[in-house]
């Protein structure tokens, strides 16, 4: 087993489609508000499809605060590295220190000579790396005297100034698969990032590869651990599962444990453009690793904060999790290839118990989804996706028992109300606004930062494939609004509470009637989306 010790990190890993540079940007934003620590793009220059990598970040820089930025990998055989290094402490500087340089040799040589770049065998590409991040480290030793001075076989730079700095210690991190690149990760740069779905033989081959590195390392004198291990990954969030990263959240929670435990990995670039898979990750999946990992370093057996309870079926098999703030949600039943009648997920229901005798609706007055098509069949996909909704509902009604069990804490003088408000603040509840449509409301969210997205947001879709959900919808939305206001409410109390700590009632009162109102809610809208869900897809052409 081998962890280096690293501070975990994780990102997002977009399609920078130049069809939609409104949902690009609107993505990248919503990685940096559910909580990811980076947002990476491919690089392709010669790929007229794609938007300009280097110009996307810089753009992304502009429109977010937090999240970091890297290419995944930059193609270094269409970028001059002199030219690239200054870019990269540009952005790094005008940023405040949020980019890394994850770089790449080429590959797709025909395209790379098509557009001007020169055909190199995979022995050149790989000096011409090496000679590279040489060029680089030199521009960016801004403190230095004379100029930089590199006389290699493909880069030659001959007195060029160094600088500018950048903000911070940028990581070089390489794209790698063969030995003898490996070993130049190892001898040279930060970090090592390859792709999973790139390993033959999946997680079991890179301990192999990490000796590889490791080996250059220990050549050159350095510490196998000052080299990071990140990995791209991809998978799908389900009810029940599969295979690896093919499961619940907490399936994956554990399986990327490992791999840091095991393999010493301390990134993880989920490969996703899909809004709830980047929420699952952020908020259910990472916070899970950093205190299963964090218990494991300080020789613990259980995490410090523990994680949500994985439920068992009659047979021991693990089930979707339930929220702890409500009734338990509802099961789905496995589903065989080639899909069932009938649609084997249960709406949770509405709460039995009520805390608050505040109304902020007349329940009676919900219209009613239309009734399902009589003997459709579901397939297993549709199945997921009618699942997912409920999922993802599920993260909300457990943070809403955190919050119920924050104001225990606080009334019991365990917690400040100052420090109890920054929890909130950090909650998804209090982070999507006024969206709390679970995976709606990720596209909702969207909408309202990008006008540009109606026509992908998941509202707007199921009103066009059904008009008989309108009236539905339409409540839907006029019921976020009010919850949006419920949850400001909370946060008044709050503020109130750091002024006056006699006023714990009426926070009381504030958390009482968010939960009888988001509950209510919660309920309502999986009762009548989540079989259209199940048969139109979030959004058109998924099912």
């Amino acid at each position: 087993m081998t962890d280096y010790g690293h501070e975990l990190l994780f990102g997002g890993f977009l399609t920078p489609d130049a069809r939609q540079p409104e949902q690009v940007v609107a993505r990248a934003r919503l990685c940096e508000q559910a909580g990811l620590d980076l947002v990476t793009f491919q690089d392709h220059p010669y790929q007229p499809g794609f938007l300009d990598t280097w110009t996307l970040m810089s753009y992304l820089a502009a429109a977010t605060s937090r999240i970091r930025l890297a290419g995944n990998v930059l193609n270094l055989p269409l970028r001059q590295p002199v030219v690239l290094a200054r870019s990269v402490a540009s952005l790094d500087l005008l940023s405040g220190g949020r980019v890394e340089l994850g770089l790449g040799t080429g590959a797709f040589w025909d395209a790379i000579e098509a557009n001007g770049g020169r055909r190199l065998t995979p022995g050149q590409s790989v000096d011409a790396l090496d000679e590279a991040i040489r060029i680089i480290r030199e521009v960016w030793a801004a403190d230095r005297r004379g100029g930089v001075r590199v006389d290699g076989e493909h880069y030659r730079v001959v007195g060029a100034k160094r600088g500018p700095a950048p903000a911070h210690p940028v990581g070089i991190w390489v794209g790698a698969y063969k030995p003898r690149l490996l070993r130049l990760v190892g001898w040279t740069a930060d970090g090592w990032l390859p792709s999973l779905s790139y390993l033959p033989n999946g997680p079991a081959d890179l301990a192999g590869l990490n000796a590889l590195v490791d080996e250059g390392a220990a050549a050159a004198g350095r510490d196998p651990a000052e080299v990071r291990r990140l990995l791209n990954v991809s998978g799908r969030f389900t009810g029940t599962g599969v295979g690896f990263l093919d499961g619940p959240p907490r399936q994956w929670v554990r399986e990327l444990t490992d791999l840091v435990l095991e393999h010493g990995t301390s990134g993880f670039v989920l490969g996703t453009d899909d809004p709830a898979s980047i929420q699952l990750f952020a908020q259910e999946v990472a916070p899970g690793v950093r205190e299963l990992v964090a218990a494991e370093r300080a020789g613990s057996t259980t995490p410090a904060v523990s994680l949500p309870p994985e439920p068992t079926g009659p047979a021991g098999d693990p089930t979707e999790p339930t929220g702890t703030a409500g009734p338990a949600s509802g099961r789905r039943e496995t589903v065989r290839a080639g899909g069932v009648a009938g649609l084997a997920v249960t709406p949770t229901p509405a709460p039995e118990v009520r805390h608050s005798d505040h109304r902020l609706w007349d329940e009676s007055t919900r219209p009613v989804a239309p009734p399902a098509p009589a003997g459709h069949v579901y397939s297993p996909q549709a199945q997921a996706v009618g699942g997912h909704l409920v999922d993802v509902h599920d993260h909300l009604r457990r943070e809403l028992g955190e919050i119920r069990d924050l104001l225990d804490q606080v009334r019991r003088g365990v917690v400040s109300a100052g420090d109890a408000r920054g929890v909130l603040n950090r909650m998804t509840l209090r982070q999507n606004n006024w969206t709390l449509g679970a995976y709606c409301a990720a596209y909702c969210m969207l909408v309202t930062q990008h006008h540009g997205l109606e026509d992908d947001a998941i509202f707007p879709h199921l009103r066009r494939a059904d008009p008989g959900l309108v009236p539905v919808i339409d409540r839907l939305e006029q019921e976020h609004v009010v919850i949006h206001e419920v949850v400001e409410g909370v946060d008044r109390a709050l503020v109130a509470l750091i002024g006056d700590p006699a006023r714990l009632t009426g926070l009381q009162q504030a958390v009482d009637v968010l939960t009888d109102t988001l509950l209510s809610h919660l309920s309502y809208e999986e009762r009548n989306i989540v079989e259209p869900l199940a048969r139109y897809g979030f959004y058109p052409g998924q099912l």
